[in-house]
Order: C-alpha cells, then sequence, then structure tokens
C-alpha cells in the first residue's frame, strides 16, 4: 500500500523530508451546539467536498420503504478509501434524507494511521518511521487524537438522523448515547466494560475502544474501534504520546494504556450488531462518493498535512 497525504514531493528510500502548507480555516457551519474542544468535528471552508446531487446516491427506493438502521459490511482495499467511505455514509444521509441511519462494520487488512481533524502531525506521529516503513497517514473528518490500527482491530460507523434523535445535537448527549448503547451490546460477552474519559470504552482502566463523531446539519457521524487480537507495539513505533490525554490514563505508555477485549472476531461483531437490533444489509452504497472523496479530500496534501 502507497501512504498519501505526508508525502506531497515523493519520499526518496534515502533522505527524507516533509513539508507542509497551512490550510484556511473558518467557523463551523453547521447547526449543532458544540464545545471548544469539539470544533474540530465541524466543517471548515477549505475542505468541503460539493457531491453530484444524483451521482451515486443511495437507491432511494431502499430509503423511502425503510426507516430502519441499514447495515454495510464493507472494507476497502485502500485505507483512504475505508476513512472515506464513512463520511461518504454521512453526506449521502445528509443529502437524500435519510431517517433510519446506518451501521457500518470493517476491519482493515494492511496497518496506517490515522489522525483527527484537529490533529498536529508533528506532535503525534513520528512520520520518519511512517515513512521508513511505508505506513499511510490519513486525516479523518472527526476530532480526537491519531492512532495506529490493523488486522486484530474492528472499526465500526453509525450514521444516526439528528431529526430522529435531536438531543444528540449536544455532544456530551451524543457520546452518552452511542458509547452507552455500545457497552450494553457488549456486557454479555465483556462484564467489565465501561465508559471512561470523553470518548472511550475500556476495561479494568485500560483502553478497548477510542471513538469520534462529525456533526452535520442533520445527520452524525460517530464511529471508532474495538480491539480484538491488535498487535500493540506498534503504537508506541509509530505514535508520539498525545498532547490531551484523559485523566485515568495517568500519563501511562501505550503499551500499558491500551488492551484487547480478547475475544473472537465473530463475538465482537455479533455484538455490534446486537447493540443496534441487528439491522437489515444494505444492497447498495454510495461508492462512487467515496472516490470522489479520496480524489479531492483524503488523497490530497492539502487535507492530510494542514495545521490546526
Amino acid at each position: 500500500m502507497v501512504g498519501i497525504g505526508i508525502f506531497p514531493d515523493g519520499i526518496k528510500r534515502g533522505k527524507r523530508t516533509f513539508t507542509f502548507r497551512l490550510a484556511t480555516g473558518g467557523p463551523p457551519r453547521f447547526g449543532c451546539t458544540v464545545e471548544q474542544s469539539d470544533r474540530q468535528t465541524y466543517d471548515r471552508g477549505m475542505s468541503e467536498v460539493v457531491l453530484p446531487p444524483l451521482q451515486a446516491s443511495l437507491d432511494r427506493r431502499v430509503l423511502i420503504t425503510s426507516r430502519e438502521m441499514k447495515l454495510v459490511d464493507k472494507t476497502f482495499t485502500a485505507a483512504e478509501e475505508n476513512i472515506a467511505f464513512d463520511e461518504a455514509l454521512l453526506l449521502a444521509a445528509e443529502r437524500d434524507g435519510d431517517e433510519g441511519g446506518f451501521l457500518r462494520i470493517w476491519e482493515p487488512t494492511e496497518w496506517f494511521v490515522v489522525i483527527g481533524r484537529g490533529s498536529s502531525l508533528e506532535n503525534e506521529v513520528d512520520l520518519e518511521r511512517c515513512g521508513e516503513d511505508g505506513i499511510p497517514v490519513i486525516r479523518r473528518s472527526s476530532g480526537g487524537a491519531a492512532i495506529v490500527a490493523g488486522p486484530g482491530c474492528l472499526f465500526y460507523a453509525v450514521v444516526l438522523s439528528l431529526k430522529q434523535y435531536p438531543e444528540l445535537r449536544f455532544i456530551d448527549r451524543a457520546h452518552a448515547h452511542v458509547l452507552s448503547t455500545l457497552a450494553e451490546g457488549l456486557r454479555s460477552v465483556v462484564p467489565q466494560i465501561e465508559r471512561q474519559g470523553t470518548s472511550d470504552l475500556a476495561v479494568e482502566g485500560r483502553k478497548v475502544s477510542g471513538n469520534s463523531l462529525r456533526c452535520r446539519k442533520d445527520h452524525l457521524l460517530y464511529h471508532g474501534t474495538l480491539l480484538y487480537d491488535m498487535p500493540l507495539e506498534p503504537l508506541a513505533h509509530y505514535l508520539r504520546l498525545p498532547p490531551r490525554q484523559p485523566e485515568y490514563r495517568n500519563q501511562r505508555s501505550h503499551r500499558d494504556f491500551v488492551a484487547n477485549l480478547k475475544l473472537p472476531r465473530k463475538v465482537v461483531y455479533q455484538a455490534l450488531l446486537s447493540a443496534w437490533d441487528h439491522p437489515e444489509p444494505l444492497r447498495a452504497w454510495p461508492q462512487c462518493d467515496m472516490e470522489n472523496l479520496v480524489r479531492e479530500k483524503y488523497a490530497t496534501h492539502s487535507w492530510t498535512a494542514q495545521i490546526p
């Protein structure tokens, strides 16, 4: 897999240089209530991707006949495609007026680093090591700090209608709603699981799930990870200690702070389905929207290397 975004001039296998360009900022443009610490979860003018109104729109017959949540079990080959696809679901729901919502579950086959909307590349990621090992670094559209992910890490994303759940316009209620739903679904197989910090799930004080959100006018994207059997050594190898840490971390290293659920993948997968009442599979999805987002946003240096 070829790394994108942080390699604007082409990386040579000898001497490596990294250059960064400023991206213009702007105030949030949507109507959700926002705390100061969550401003990175809202759109900025420089990164807005306008998708064609009819191109790759979700099948309206599906949306009209069901207001129930739909399951999207889809993993793409490239890391940037997988990160872009969460946003594609959010934008498609916003454009098409979907009220049922989506649950997406996927798992990477290769290693990569994902940084938050407001993350600093230099402060959170060891760019030299990522470049040496060919590890892609991708900026997501939601907040939070940098993560390393690979096989053994199950990703999920939910898109929820703010018309159906108006209380989720408040950031603290959005965290509470989704994390309590996840914890309840997992509690039958992980009795000790609990919410910690702003957006973590932990077992016996060790983080097993990190989460973040992005809010549009009428829909919310909430997504995160569930570690079930992922090697933890790459965390310290590719990431620096985060500049912002939850109190329960107590300055612990990545290796001492993060843990796996130590459950089979199918058990964690079924717990996710149970948490969201076993949604029916969606047969069509906005792949062209994802491709547009990759081309115009996630594969661009200006997006990945922007300085918050």
